[in-house]
C-alpha cells in the first residue's frame, strides 16, 4: 500500500493494521505529519500541530505493539491519528477558539470527550481550524489563514468545524472530532464529501463543564465513512457523573448498527425548509435521488416535514448569546462576533427564547411519532467561496447564515440525532450532502440506515493523488 492509499485507508482498517503490526503507529503518524507540513498551508486546516507530542506517543506505543503478546487486547483505536477541533480544551496544548489573542492560552485541562477519545488509544494530531467561538458556518477567523475546502481551494470548508472536515478530506488526518450547535459537523461534512454525525442531546459528554447555550450543541465525529463515525461515536459516549442530561450506552453499539440489517422502515422527506422555502435546485436533487434509492429498496417514502414555523427568532437569540457566553471580551472578538455580542438579548429575553425553542421542539419531535427517519437537505445551497460575504452588512450577513443552514439548527433544538452523508457532486464538482434524522435517541437507525445508502451508492471521494 503507497502513503496515500495509507493516509486515506478508514480509520477502523488502520486500526486493524496496527494490531496485525503491518504498520506501526509512527509509521503512520510520521506519514499523516508530513502531509500536514506539506499541505496544510494551502488548506489552513489545522491552527496548531502537536509533532512532537504525536511522535512521542507513537514511539511508545510502536514499542507497546512490538512487546505485547496480545495486540487484540489494545485499545480499540490504538495507533491511529486523530484531530481535535479547537474549541476543545486539551490538557497542554493550546487552545485558540479562533481568537488570535489567545494563540499562547494553553489549556489546563482536557475535556472528557478528549479523555475518552485518548483512553480509546487514538493519537492527537494537533489542533483544527475554527470559526471564531464557534459562531459561523464558514471558518475564516481574523489572524488565521481561513480553512479551505480540498476539492476546491477556492470554496469554504464550512464551519465551525471547517479545520477538521477539511484536514479528513484531505488526508490529513484519519479521522476528526467536531462539535455542532446549529450544523456545524453536518455543514462542514456535506461541503467536504464526509460523514458527520450530530448524536442526541446527553450522548456525549461536555464533562467537566455543563451544556452549551441550553443544550443546543453537541460533540460528534467527522469521517469519511460511516463505519468510522459510528466507531468514533461508539468512543465518544457515555455519561458522566454530574451530567444536566444523560442516556444509557447504545446496545448493540453504534458500529455494530452500521452493519445491521433494516427492516422497512417509514421515512419523511422534504427539498423544502418551512417556512424558509425550497433549497436549490441540486440540494433538493441529492434528496429525491436519495429517495428513490430508499424506495428501491424497500422503505416507505413519503413527501412530509415537521413545522418549523416560529423557530428561527428564538433559536437566532439563543444562538447569538453564544458571543457573550464565551467569556471573551469584546475588543478581542472580530468584527462580526462583536455585533453579535451587541445583539444579545436579556437574561429575561433568552430564557423566554428557551421556552419558545422547547416548545417548538415539543412539535418537531412528535413528528416522529409517525415516521422512524426524515430526509432533508444540510443546506439550502451548495457550498460558497472562501470570502464570499465578506463585503456584506453584518445584518446582511446573518441573513445568509439563517437561510443557508436553515435544516440544520431545528434538530439541535430539539436534540434529536441527525447525521450527515455525501449524496453527489454539485456543478462546480463540489460535494453535496443529505441529512438523515432520526427520532430522539435514535442514533442507531439512522446509522443503519446511512451505511445501507453508503453499500448501495458509494459515496463520492476526493482524487487520492492531491
Amino acid at each position: 500500500m503507497n502513503s496515500v492509499d495509507l493516509a486515506f485507508t478508514p480509520a477502523l482498517e488502520q486500526a486493524k493494521l496496527i494490531r496485525d503490526r503491518e504498520v506501526s503507529p509512527l509509521e503512520l503518524v510520521n506519514l499523516y505529519l508530513e502531509r500536514i507540513d506539506r499541505l496544510n498551508p494551502q488548506l489552513g486546516s489545522y491552527f496548531t500541530v502537536t509533532a512532537d507530542r504525536a511522535i512521542e506517543l507513537a514511539r511508545t506505543q510502536t514499542e507497546q505493539l512490538v512487546t505485547s503478546s496480545s495486540p487484540e487486547e489494545l485499545p480499540p483505536f490504538f495507533g491511529v491519528p486523530i484531530a481535535i477541533k479547537d474549541l476543545t480544551p486539551v490538557a497542554g496544548v493550546p487552545c485558540t477558539y479562533g481568537v488570535g489573542a489567545l494563540l499562547n492560552n494553553i489549556s489546563s485541562y482536557s475535556e472528557s470527550v478528549v479523555m475518552r477519545i485518548e483512553a480509546a488509544g487514538f493519537n492527537i494530531l494537533g489542533k483544527t481550524a475554527t470559526s471564531q467561538i464557534g459562531s459561523l458556518p464558514y471558518t475564516e477567523p481574523e489572524g488565521f489563514p481561513p480553512a479551505r475546502n480540498p476539492w476546491n481551494l477556492e470554496y469554504t470548508s464550512g464551519g465551525s468545524s471547517g479545520g477538521s472536515a477539511a484536514a479528513v478530506a484531505a488526508g490529513l488526518c484519519a479521522i476528526g472530532q467536531g462539535s455542532d450547535g446549529g450544523g456545524s459537523i453536518r455543514g462542514p461534512a456535506s461541503c467536504c464529501g464526509l460523514v458527520g454525525i450530530k448524536p442526541s442531546r446527553g450522548r456525549v459528554s461536555w464533562a467537566p463543564v455543563g451544556d452549551y447555550l441550553s443544550g443546543i450543541s453537541a460533540n460528534g465525529p467527522l469521517a469519511r465513512t460511516v463505519a468510522d463515525a459510528a466507531a468514533l461515536l461508539d468512543v465518544m459516549s457515555g455519561y458522566t457523573t454530574g451530567d444536566p442530561y444523560w442516556l444509557p450506552n447504545p446496545n448493540p453499539s453504534f458500529l455494530e448498527a452500521a452493519t445491521q440489517k433494516l427492516g422497512k422502515l417509514r421515512v419523511a422527506f422534504s427539498t423544502a425548509v418551512p417556512p424558509l422555502g425550497e433549497s436549490a435546485a441540486e440540494c433538493g436533487q441529492a434528496v429525491l435521488d436519495t429517495v428513490k434509492l430508499l424506495t428501491d429498496l424497500g422503505h416507505h417514502v413519503e413527501p412530509e416535514c415537521p413545522d418549523f414555523t416560529g423557530l428561527v427568532e428564538p433559536f437566532t437569540a439563543i444562538w447569538q448569546s453564544g458571543a457573550g457566553a464565551s467569556g471573551i471580551p469584546g475588543p478581542a472578538l472580530e468584527p462580526m462576533n462583536r455585533w453579535l455580542l451587541e445583539q444579545s438579548v436579556s437574561a429575561g429575553e433568552y430564557l423566554r427564547a428557551v421556552n419558545q425553542m422547547q416548545v417548538i421542539a415539543r412539535r418537531i419531535v412528535g413528528f416522529f411519532e409517525s415516521f422512524d427517519a426524515l430526509i432533508l437537505p444540510v443546506y439550502m445551497h451548495s457550498t460558497i467561496r472562501v470570502g464570499e460575504w465578506a463585503n456584506l452588512s453584518f445584518a446582511e450577513t446573518l441573513a445568509r447564515i439563517i437561510h443557508w443552514v436553515a435544516p440544520c439548527p431545528p434538530f439541535n433544538a430539539s436534540g434529536q440525532p441527525s447525521i450527515a452523508i455525501p449524496a453527489g457532486l454539485d456543478g462546480n464538482g463540489l460535494p453535496i450532502g443529505i441529512q438523515i434524522v432520526g427520532r430522539p435517541a435514535a442514533e442507531a437507525t439512522i446509522i443503519a440506515l446511512a451505511a445501507q445508502i453508503e453499500a448501495v451508492k458509494p459515496f463520492p471521494v476526493l482524487d487520492l493523488n492531491r
